[in-house]
């Protein structure tokens, strides 16, 4: 019996097959990449990169899908691998431990012929860099807005970039794209809802100078939003 009998039941034969001969690069594995990308192989998507320069924090414990004691200080990505071929023994897996710079988004984007792009970085320089060579590649993207904050479910929302609003994140995005001009096109997973100042704490640390606290569902349901679009777009 396939593991994949349910998947198949669902969306076909043809469709599954569709989805076993797709390729998905993931970059950023936090809160909410590590989702999208898990949901992704529990698909059946049969070719994927991941992509994080991270090792696991306690801090992470709270709302990250490899977060676990036992866990820290590994890896993200080599945490993740082992999970992901432990799902799909047959997926082919790239892994590459590391931030990405501009120079390397676009090696990593020319190593591959990528049928969608999952952005959950939430550094702004290099995720306008993705989006913006993603786009200028011609591949598909979907891009993460912010999960910290937030703690309203049915205020999340599937949109293009333009449509965004009250979004922090989506703001600057909008902005640096408009200045390449890219104003629309990119699909984006967004949440309105205002964050309450207590929730915003002021913190120096790599590329940021605050935190914003965080709940437990609320980047997996944004992991689950995108893993919807890259999915339900593939499946067309």
């Amino acid at each position: 019996m396939s593991w994949l009998e349910r998947t198949e039941l669902l969306i076909g034969k043809d469709k599954l097959a569709k989805l076993q001969t797709s390729n998905v690069l993931i970059v950023g594995l936090g809160g909410v990449g590590a989702y999208a990308a898990e949901l992704l192989c529990r698909a059946g998507v049969g070719k994927m990169t991941i992509v994080d320069g991270d090792v696991i924090e306690a801090t992470n414990r709270n709302r990250q899908l490899p977060a676990l004691k036992s866990n820290e200080g590994k890896p993200k990505t080599e945490v993740l691998a082992e999970r992901f071929m432990d799902i799909n023994p047959a997926l082919e897996l790239t892994t590459h431990f590391e931030f990405l710079n501009d120079e390397r988004i676009n090696e990593v984007l020319d190593s591959q012929s990528f049928d969608y792009v999952v952005d959950a970085i939430d550094t702004l320089s290099p995720k306008v860099f993705l989006v913006y060579s993603s786009i200028q590649k011609g591949y598909k993207v979907v891009s993460s807005m912010g999960a910290g904050g937030k703690t309203d479910p049915l205020q999340v929302q599937i949109a293009d970039i333009s449509k965004s609003y009250n979004c922090r994140l989506a703001r600057m995005l909008r902005k640096r794209l408009y200045k390449l001009g890219v104003k629309k096109g990119i699909k984006v997973i967004f949440s309105p809802e205002d964050i309450p100042k207590e929730a915003i704490r002021a913190e120096e640390g790599r590329n940021k100078k605050s935190v914003v606290g965080t709940i437990s569902y609320m980047p997996p349901i944004f992991g689950c939003y995108i893993a919807s679009v890259v999915i339900r777009d593939l499946l067309g």
